[in-house]
């Protein structure tokens, strides 16, 4: 069960992207939000990025739920160059209102993100692959990871990798969530009243690493693909 994002202000130093035009990536849905179409990212496979995440060095100091109510299972793990985690995939419709996300189709819909793009408007969850991050807490604080609004994500789903940002934050002890277009582009069933993946999502979160404006897709891909190739090389 998703439960309603908080908001977080954006801060910090990070690693700066050229800057190219915004690329949306919506995918076409079929029925029930399940997407017509998938395509992989970038030159970097799944399989790299899963043999480099194998093992957990945790930073979080505590575990996280995939959903209210579970039992807390999910560490944050990382590397000197990454923070990383293996959950579900819960749908957040959260943001600028479109046909697929909007108080009809998602009850606990909300029109506000914790970042906003270079406009002042927040991002669509149709358009935009993002992920959700939790809010700071004892478990963890991302900021602590150079882990922020705009950080370049790597997110892997069976042989399916997709280049997303952090673009909100959700409950302080959940983990797993991601826009509507980051499920729709690594295959996943789009709904967000009953769509997502159960498990087998790995984030990997680039540590101080920022695109600018956080809704230029195609700059998060060029530093994305970037960021894994040195990643699973254990370059740095």
């Amino acid at each position: 069960m998703r439960v309603q994002s908080l908001t977080l202000a954006a801060a910090g130093l990070a690693l700066l992207a050229p800057t190219t035009p915004p690329s949306a990536a919506r995918p076409a849905a079929g029925p029930a939000g399940a997407p017509a179409a998938v395509r992989q990212e970038g030159d970097v496979g799944a399989a790299d990025l899963l043999a480099r995440v194998r093992t957990c060095d945790q930073v979080s100091r505590g575990r996280y739920r995939t959903d209210d109510g579970e039992e807390p299972t999910v560490p944050v793990c990382g590397t000197p160059d990454a923070v990383f985690w293996t959950a579900d995939m819960d749908i957040d419709c959260d943001g600028r209102p479109g046909r697929a996300c909007n108080h009809v189709t998602d009850p606990l819909y909300s029109e506000t993100t914790a970042y906003q793009q270079s406009d002042g408007r927040y991002p669509s969850a149709e358009d935009l692959p993002y992920i959700v991050v939790p809010a700071a807490s004892d478990i963890w604080d991302p900021r602590g990871d150079g882990v922020r609004g705009g950080s370049v994500a790597a997110v892997v789903h069976g042989n399916r990798v997709q280049y997303a940002v952090v673009a909100d934050t959700g409950p302080a002890d959940i983990i797993g969530e991601a826009s509507y277009a980051t499920a729709g582009a690594l295959g996943i069933r789009t709904d967000p009243r009953g769509g997502g993946a159960p498990s087998g999502v790995t984030y990997i979160v680039f540590r101080d690493s920022r695109v600018e404006p956080i809704e230029d897709h195609a700059a998060a891909v060029a530093v994305g693909q970037r960021l894994a190739r040195l990643f699973v090389s254990g370059g740095s």
